[in-house]
């Protein structure tokens, strides 16, 4: 048969370890078969972000920029002990944290739910989606080891001029660390923006949920941005049908736990990283969770809501066979192939990733699974498939599916 035409350029964005791997059989398997695709090659994986410098991220993020289509491979954030594995240079910021700054956009999460799959969390029978808010706070902090006795301060000079600003962190008597954090009320507005906007879409209820009891500033400008914007757009979320909460941050998690589903959560950057894990893992597994960045400008960035997998890439440079979960990764593809496809108006590429995902699915729901799933389905099976077996069931149903 033809291949089917994919018009315009999808950037796509090579990782690390295992996900790096199960990035090609998705490329050989499922996708370049079927699809003459354009696409804008960026390699990110961590020793080659290290022999640019990193400069390699930032011209990822600007090429999604110029394309509004990207698809990302989960990469490795580095800390002391790979600064050492890899003999990099330095650790390397977080590859996504970078990406999110340059488009300052926002993360929504979503769990992919087949039938057969029950929940770790009972309660939940409707996915729960994760706004997160990405930029600034812990991600773009600034670190310092306090060597001794001294006093640590915030201190904000007026660029025209005038009496800087100061507040004192603490008197510290001996050593101990300090952080300072950021955020500006432009990207915390196009958050606010970006989750009503995601809200009415799907016409689902909106939660946010922050501290501002205790931090009365930070937080509670968050809190208060939030109420402006839902205020502002009364009328479009009252049409929708949908109901906007504001929850302190510990009632937000509590309540999650009971309730059945259908509800974006908007959470700030740290806890959306933490949070969207957790509803990861309640409805079943990492590998079962899709993430998109969303630019204010319409720009758009697909990628698994996992890491790298790093114990199994080591089994796997052994020669063992592994049961990884490559079903967020091939989501994806398919979620940047429709995105791409509504953009260039070619319906058969959006047909297309219709086709993959039920295939992807179909194998799940016949009881054709990796390790991760295997106590989640509802009726047993006798064995999980290795990666590789997964891969070739989701393969056939594709092509069958032709």
């Amino acid at each position: 048969m033809a291949k089917i035409t994919v018009k315009t350029p999808i950037v796509e964005i090579d990782g690390d370890e295992m996900t790096r791997v199960m990035w090609q059989m998705v490329k050989d398997q499922l996708l370049l078969p079927y699809l003459d695709m354009k696409l804008e090659y960026y390699d990110l994986g961590v020793t080659h972000r290290d022999q640019t410098d990193d400069k390699i991220t930032v011209d990822a993020a600007q090429a999604i920029k110029k394309h509004r289509v990207g698809v990302k491979c989960a990469t490795i954030t580095p800390d002391a002990d790979r600064v050492t594995e890899f003999s990099l240079k330095k650790a390397w910021p977080s590859p996504n944290g970078t990406i999110r700054s340059i488009l300052d956009g926002t993360v929504f999460r979503k769990p992919i739910i087949a039938n057969n799959l029950r929940p770790a969390v009972w309660r939940w029978q409707k996915p729960i989606v994760i706004g997160r808010h990405a930029y600034g706070d812990i991600y773009k902090a600034r670190e310092l080891a306090i060597p001794g006795p001294g006093k640590a301060e915030i201190v904000f000079t007026p660029a025209g001029g005038g009496e800087p600003l100061r507040v004192t962190i603490h008197d510290f008597k001996g050593p101990g660390v300090v952080m300072g954090q950021h955020n500006i009320d432009q990207s915390i507005r196009s958050f606010a923006r970006a989750c009503i906007a995601y809200a009415v879409s799907e016409k689902i209820e909106l939660w946010f949920g922050a501290k501002d009891t205790i931090s009365k500033i930070y937080h509670a400008r968050f809190k208060d941005i939030f109420a402006e914007e839902t205020s502002r757009r009364a009328k479009d979320l009252q049409a929708a049908g949908v109901r906007y909460r504001y929850m302190l941050i510990d009632d937000a998690v509590a309540q999650i736990m009971k309730h059945e589903g259908g509800v974006l959560w908007a959470c700030r950057n740290y806890d959306g990283d933490v949070f969207s894990d957790m509803v990861a893992s309640g409805f079943g597994s990492l590998g079962m969770m899709t993430s998109v960045l969303v630019s204010p400008e319409g720009e758009f960035e697909f990628e698994a809501a996992h890491g790298t997998v790093k114990r199994h890439f080591c089994e796997h440079q052994k020669g063992n066979f592994t049961s990884t979960n490559p079903v967020a990764t091939i989501f994806a593809w398919t979620g940047a192939l429709r995105k791409r496809g509504e953009l260039d108006n070619t319906p058969d590429v959006m047909r297309f990733a219709d086709r993959v995902e039920r295939a992807t699915l179909g194998c799940i729901e016949a009881g054709v699974i990796t390790k991760d799933l295997f106590h989640l389905l509802a009726t047993p099976v006798a064995k999980w498939e290795t990666t590789e077996g997964f891969m070739n069931c989701v393969a056939q149903r594709l092509k069958e599916s032709m």
